[in-house]
């Protein structure tokens, strides 16, 4: 039975590259079908992102296409995302799956947050005036 299971870093910074991927097990990557990106963001639909076949031939969302590359390595039976140029509205879950007319499958899963790093003051005290 096909399982997929994706992997990222779960949170990214704006204007960096979210790189996910795509571990095949079950069934071999070469055997047809293509393989799939969606993501859902908090509160909305399903998204397409894009596909890619065995071959490397990739059919993109029109309104991503800039910035989204994927990849396939047959060698190690899993294929991959790059979305560059993030923001805020790229924050959701993201899904790689298995594209057919009958036998779709999924994978569970991998969140994308896209955050600026938090402003912290390391181990040091609080600042007070030195004693005159």
């Amino acid at each position: 039975q096909v399982q997929l299971r994706e992997s990222g870093p779960g949170l990214v910074k704006p204007s960096e590259t979210l790189s996910l991927t795509c571990v095949v097990s079950g069934y071999p990557i070469t055997s047809g079908y293509c393989w799939g990106w969606v993501r859902q963001s908090p509160g909305k639909g399903l998204e397409w992102i894009g596909s890619i076949n065995h071959s490397g031939a990739t059919y993109d969302n029109p309104s991503l296409k800039s910035r989204v590359t994927m990849s396939v390595d047959t060698s190690k039976n899993q294929f991959s995302l790059k979305m560059s140029s993030l923001i805020a509205a790229d924050t959701a879950v993201y899904y790689c799956t298995r594209c057919g007319v009958y036998n779709y499958a999924w994978g569970w899963g991998v969140s994308g947050t896209v955050r600026p790093p938090t402003l912290t003051t390391g181990a040091r005290e609080p600042w007070s005036p030195s004693p005159a």
